[in-house]
């Protein structure tokens, strides 16, 4: 896909985000900061929590939070110890106006490793099952899995810069991301299919890091990056469906979410993320991750199966030819 115009000097989101002083910037800072309030659940008696949600981004509530929510909370009834995997299962959609219950069982504590089990409610309804489990991190060997990134993260543009330059008719929904930005920076070298990227088969790279730095421990940065583990993997399955699909034909629900934790993170710091669909079936669709840091070290892999089925209105998709993946 081409590149779109160059923008203004005052519009450009190709440029630095942190210490830019730019409206984006204080728009995702104040995101952030509402993000660490919203993953610090407050105790309202053993092992349950009470937790709001962030400004509504996408008319619901975003799955990520709900993770990320999941992971905190169980971490609150673990001392020491670090997530080292999340299973998530959503179940239905939440009122984002409304407080989150959460409710943490100890299903099991040993010597070096411990697994909670979390369900996040709402009028005593589930949203969200998880399973939690942390270990003791022992000192390993620091094995560099990975090449390092080639590509240098401040070279590709801000998801802000291809908001900026969406179609007709995606404009509304693309300005979101630039009035109401996530608590991220996020850099991405094509269009995504929800801004007008064209589908195509292959993998899908994004850098990801929090706007500034966040001095808080390894829990906390845990939880922070399962939150950001979150997006784009509904439009990665959009991109390379075998099938002609869109957001304007097709809806797309994540049925659940998982993922590891190889080593500690610092999330602050920037961090790759490979996105590639590996199998569809039926209407579902299973989306792989892998995130390695700038050095090279792969901290965290994720899996997600979504949810992809034709609108009401819609009438079944066209197969893709090969002509059409790489327009």
């Amino acid at each position: 896909m081409s590149s779109p115009p160059e923008a203004t000097a005052q519009s450009d989101f190709s440029g630095p985000l942190r210490g830019s002083g730019s409206p984006l910037e204080r728009g995702t800072l104040g995101a952030l900061d509402e993000l660490l309030q919203v993953l610090t659940p407050q105790p309202v008696g053993a092992d349950r929590f009470r937790a709001g949600n962030e400004a509504v981004r996408f008319g619901r509530i975003f799955g990520g939070q709900l993770v990320a929510q999941a992971m905190a909370a169980a971490a609150a009834t673990v001392a020491e110890l670090i997530p080292h995997s999340i299973h998530a299962s959503f179940l239905r959609l939440g009122d984002f106006t409304a407080p989150l219950d959460i409710i943490v069982e100890r299903t099991r504590d040993g010597r070096s490793m411990s697994v909670r089990h979390v369900v996040i409610e709402q009028d005593g309804n589930a949203l969200v099952t998880a399973t939690v489990s942390f270990d003791a991190n022992a000192a390993s060997a620091d094995v560099h899995t990975a090449a390092g990134p080639a590509t240098p993260p401040e070279s590709v543009p801000l998801l802000q810069h291809w908001a900026q330059y969406a179609r007709a008719g995606l404009a509304g929904p693309g300005r979101t991301w630039i009035d109401r930005p996530p608590p991220l920076e996020m850099r991405i070298g094509e269009a995504p299919i929800f801004l007008g990227g064209a589908q195509a088969p292959g993998q899908r790279t994004h850098w990801i890091r929090l706007p500034r730095t966040v001095d808080a421990g390894p829990q906390e940065h845990a939880a922070l990056l399962a939150y950001a583990s979150d997006y784009l993997l509904v439009d990665m399955a959009l991109r390379s469906h075998p099938q002609r699909v869109g957001y304007a034909t097709h809806r797309g629900l994540t049925l659940d979410h998982t993922i590891w934790l190889h080593r500690p993170v610092q999330f602050d710091r920037w961090h790759c993320y490979t996105l590639q669909t590996v199998a569809v079936g039926g209407h579902r669709a299973l989306v792989q991750g892998t995130i390695v840091d700038a050095a090279g070290r792969h901290v965290a892999s994720t899996a997600q199966e979504v949810l992809v089925r034709p609108t009401t209105n819609s009438t079944a998709p066209a197969r893709i030819h090969r002509k059409d993946q790489h327009q």
